[in-house]
């Protein structure tokens, strides 16, 4: 009962923290827009870091009202898909784009939430929380869908609109060759990640079993 009181605790403050950030980041780039409303909506939902972190706060949202009993966002897989994507926002981040800019105020402290302290606060919330499993390896492909399907989204948007959401993702300003490396290497980087997880989890839920 305690723990299961921890973890609702734990949930409730991560989902606050992490819905103050995207709700501050929208109201950010609202203010600080260069195009159309529609068209600035429609570019904040094309970062895979806002997409992530929106997913992160539904998941502890719907555990810290005690809503993911069952079903989909009960599973262990589900958490540790998560997990991966989330930690993937923040090794992207810090180590490829932070040096390409430099935030002050408000848009720093969302900054550091959203691709470093919401990371962070997940990655511990599965090592603490979520039960280990013995997943399959499969699963590290299934996990590639998320992401693949949203480079297929942003390039194919970005043919017509001529906006890339990542540098790394320009087919303008660095043609389709850089740009098809750059997005191999991220979903090798996704499938490592993915690989790690389940390793862990495979070792860790071995050694419950047998204690």
């Amino acid at each position: 009962m305690q723990y299961a009181r921890s973890e609702k605790m734990f949930c409730a403050t991560a989902a606050l923290i992490t819905w103050f950030a995207i709700i501050m980041q929208l109201v950010l780039i609202i203010q600080n827009r260069v195009t159309g409303l529609p068209e600035t909506l429609i570019r904040f939902f094309s970062f895979f870091t806002i997409l992530t972190n929106v997913l992160v706060a539904v998941y502890f949202t719907l555990f810290s009202l005690g809503k993911a009993q069952r079903g989909f966002w009960s599973r262990s897989s589900t958490a540790t898909a998560i997990a991966v994507y989330i930690v993937v926002v923040g090794i992207v981040y810090n180590v490829v784009l932070r040096q390409l800019w430099a935030p002050v105020g408000m848009q720093k402290i969302v900054d550091e939430l959203l691709h470093l302290l919401v990371p962070l606060l997940f990655l511990g919330y599965w090592i603490f929380f979520v039960s280990p499993q013995a997943f399959s390896w499969k699963n590290a492909l299934t996990w590639l869908a998320y992401p693949f399907l949203y480079l297929v989204f942003v390039l194919i948007r970005g043919s017509f609109s001529n906006y890339y959401p990542y540098p790394f993702l320009d087919v303008y300003n660095h043609g389709w060759e850089k740009v098809m490396f750059a997005s191999a290497a991220i979903l090798v980087l996704f499938l490592l990640l993915s690989c790690a997880f389940i390793a862990a989890s495979r070792f860790l839920a071995g050694r419950k079993v047998s204690v």
